[in-house]
């Protein structure tokens, strides 16, 4: 008895199946791929393995062909149908292996005449599925291209034919809204400022998706997660994205509003007693008008309560305890070569461009044809995205520099509170209270 299966993909949706997938003992695996030039509408593709499959039947009968879904013998229920028909005049019967409701049950033998009745009683969903496909290689075949996916352009941009252009009324805003969060490091901050100079009311949740949203670093992200940079003009450089991204990343470690209270100190304190966070507590007098700030626990499980602490003690205390402890944690942190990571990245990256440059040599040359190049120039731009990615992600390389820098005492002096907020996130996790019979104390921790 001779088994065979028979497996169809397309590059542009999925991944190529593995030829060793199958739970049967199987005696030759034909293989085909869709390829974008033979895919065209209106034409079936391909499928030079299936016609060698056809040809093998007629030296040596088959007995059993596995496929995984019944959809991979054809682009359209005329294409499957014939295909069927194929295989009952060789006399070989189709095994299904994977089916969902949609299509015939799980490890079905299709032939003779289960063929006709059973193909017509999933013929509507077959279509349905067919009609899906084709709607999904349209949208591979635009992302290939690095066009813009299908739907509105995003805020600060308009639509052309085949890519974003920037929106001269609307760049602006967005513009103003990234130099905001950038300077203060406050979302809702920057949303605040976008409603009260232009109007323009958006909620944080939107204001997020424009900090994390490529397109207005000039890249595109298409509905399977990849990102293909430098597609269009970007609202924002590179070094502004990469900040954008350490920004958000610090703010991720606070509570949700704490990352845009006006208070320097706010989320960062925590009570050594209770384990409870800190809030920043305002008390006013109104003859004569005085405010007075106080840290409190949010949460104390104790009988009494920790008691508040005056908030200005705090922060003149940490300052002081930065200035002592900032430079010693600095220099006892085995850092890595930064330079050299950043070389390796780069290096990898002009590597991948050099592919890129290659490319149309290799088209001219017959080597490669044009669809086979753009999917692989799709891949290896995807490539340089997340490296890209990495890049960004890495820390300044003059911490030390900085260390010291913020570790006088006239430099927090200087700053207004919003400032001083920014600086303290930079470098400190977490300060816990210690409370002591004879007072308190503050001990740091701090992120490297």
């Amino acid at each position: 008895m001779k088994i065979v299966a028979y497996l169809y993909s397309d590059p542009l949706l999925e991944p190529t199946p593995d030829p060793t997938l199958w739970g049967w003992e199987v005696d030759q695996v034909y293989q085909d791929l869709a390829l974008a030039r033979s895919s065209q509408r209106g034409k079936e593709p391909d499928r030079p393995q299936w016609e060698q499959l056809l040809q093998d039947s007629q030296a040596a009968a088959i007995d059993y062909l596995l496929v995984q879904r019944l959809e991979e013998l054809g682009d359209s229920v005329v294409a499957i149908q014939e295909r069927l028909a194929q295989l009952e005049t060789q006399g070989i019967r189709l095994v299904v292996l994977e089916a969902p409701d949609q299509e015939l049950p799980a490890g079905s033998i299709v032939g003779g005449s289960d063929i006709q009745a059973e193909l017509l009683k999933f013929i509507q969903q077959l279509q349905h599925n067919q009609r899906s496909r084709r709607i999904r290689q349209g949208y591979a075949r635009n992302r290939i291209q690095a066009l813009p996916p299908p739907g509105r352009a995003p805020y600060g941009y308009r639509r052309s034919k085949n890519r974003y252009l920037v929106d001269r009324s609307t760049a602006p805003v967005v513009k103003d809204f990234f130099e905001q969060f950038l300077l203060y490091g406050s979302l809702r901050g920057a949303v605040r400022y976008l409603a009260k100079k232009y109007g323009k009311k958006i909620s944080p949740s939107t204001g997020q998706r424009w900090l994390t949203n490529p397109v207005y670093r000039g890249d595109l992200e298409y509905g399977n997660g990849e990102v293909i940079p430098d597609t269009h003009a970007a609202i924002i450089s590179r070094d502004e994205a990469a900040q954008v991204d350490r920004l958000l990343r610090r703010n991720r470690r606070l509570p949700p509003r704490s990352a845009s209270a006006p208070r320097s100190l706010a989320g960062l304190v925590i009570c050594g007693t209770c384990q409870s966070g800190m809030t920043v507590t305002r008390v006013t007098t109104p003859r004569p008008p005085r405010e007075y700030l106080y840290l409190r626990p949010v949460a104390c499980p104790n009988r009494p309560k920790c008691r508040a602490i005056v908030y200005d003690q705090i922060l003149d205390q940490t300052i002081q305890r930065i200035c002592e402890e900032l430079p010693r944690a600095v220099t006892g942190v085995p850092l890595p070569d930064m330079d050299r990571v950043k070389q390796g990245i780069a290096g990898a990256i002009a590597a991948r461009q050099a592919i890129l440059d290659q490319l149309p040599g290799l088209i001219a040359s017959g080597v490669l044809d044009q669809e086979t190049a753009d999917l692989r120039a799709y891949k290896v731009r995807a490539e340089i995205a997340g490296l890209q990615a990495r890049q960004a992600q890495l820390p300044p390389v003059n911490l030390l520099a900085i260390a010291q820098t913020v570790s006088l005492p006239q430099f927090w002096l200087d700053l207004s509170e919003t400032e001083r907020r920014f600086y303290l996130r930079e470098f400190i996790r977490q300060i816990e209270l210690q409370r002591q019979p004879e007072g308190w104390n503050l001990k740091l921790q701090f992120i490297f």
